[in-house]
């Protein structure tokens, strides 16, 4: 039998994440038992106090054991910890000691969406590869540099550490994790009960690009500006660089610094974000989207289109855009 812990944490945490997990796990329990095949999961919460308020007292988990009942384990689950992730850290840092124990005698942990941050806090992600919600990729990055962020994954796999990506891809990695330990067919049967998507692994389709202007460097942040209002014209790092009079090699290091972008990266994201809304919400055609945004090479539009979206322009319009199918 797999030992399951599944954190119950203090403050505000994802009680979809808690409950699914539980929900799922068992649910593969179950298919075993009318296979005749025995359970392969123990699955249990566990917490650092018997009553846990969540939500404001909306709700209480009762955690089955608390951490110094559990000795030995195999899995350990950490939800979403939502609000400031500083606070969620220091509320909830008696399970820290624990879950080094547990990964040093050979348990592995699965963080789900910004469950990463509390994850990170440990230390077990130093350079290694992580996932989190992409609306705060930039925010981690700024609390844990030393972790390897790829903001596009939907999960992770590194040394027995797992992640995931935002909200709903949880899913994803519990369907990894039951094909891991039961096997393909348990795995294939379990997204189909639960209609799950298997095997996606790109978040990129779902990044709303918003700029990453949470920094003190105001003139990079003109800078952005800049070219956020003036992305269908060519703009180069000279232009920006005379403009407001910073150094070239000075505007790309700040502007790196402060945006987790260089700068042509950033130029590439904003007409990409632009051009995604166009084909959201537009009857336009390709070619007068990518006219729009700038572009007149629709060979290297489709490119950089995929490459930060992970569609091309065409699957992206038929997934989101009713009215341009039906057109």
């Amino acid at each position: 039998m797999k030992h399951i812990s599944i954190l119950i944490p203090k403050g505000h945490s994802s009680l979809t994440n808690i409950e699914g997990s539980h929900q799922i796990f068992s649910e593969v329990n179950s298919f075993l038992i009318s296979m005749g095949k025995p359970p392969v999961f123990t699955i249990q919460f566990v917490g650092l106090s018997k009553e846990t308020s969540q939500r404001n007292g909306l709700f209480t988990v009762n955690p089955d054991f608390l951490i110094n009942d559990i000795k030995k384990t195999d899995l350990i689950i950490i939800p979403a910890l939502h609000g400031d992730p500083v606070k969620a850290i220091e509320l909830n840092k008696a399970f820290i000691p624990w879950i080094l124990q547990q990964y040093k005698q050979g348990a592995e942990i699965a963080s789900f969406c910004i469950g990463a941050f509390f994850l990170a806090s440990t230390g077990l992600l130093k350079g290694k590869q992580c996932a989190t919600h992409w609306k705060l990729a930039n925010e981690f990055r700024s609390m844990f540099p030393d972790v390897h962020l790829v903001d596009d994954k939907i999960m992770t796999e590194d040394g027995g550490i797992y992640t995931s990506g935002g909200a709903y891809s949880y899913l994803n990695l519990l369907v990894y994790l039951i094909e891991k330990y039961v096997g393909r067919a348990m795995a294939i049967l379990t997204a189909k009960a639960f209609m799950i998507d298997i095997d996606r692994n790109s978040q990129s389709p779902f990044i709303i690009f918003q700029g990453q202007k949470n920094h003190e460097d105001e003139p990079i942040k003109k800078a952005q500006e800049f070219i956020e209002t003036n992305f269908q014209d060519k703009i180069s790092v000279d232009q920006l660089a005379d403009r407001f009079a910073i150094g070239r090699r000075s505007l790309e290091r700040r502007f790196k610094k402060a945006t987790s972008n260089t700068v042509s990266e950033y130029i590439q994201r904003v007409k990409v974000e632009v051009a995604k809304k166009n084909l959201e919400t537009s009857r336009k055609n390709i070619n007068e989207v990518m006219d729009d945004v700038g572009y007149s090479d629709i060979k290297a539009f489709r490119i950089i289109f995929k490459k930060t979206t992970g569609m091309t322009p065409t699957d992206y319009r038929n997934k989101y855009n009713k009215e341009a199918i039906f057109s």
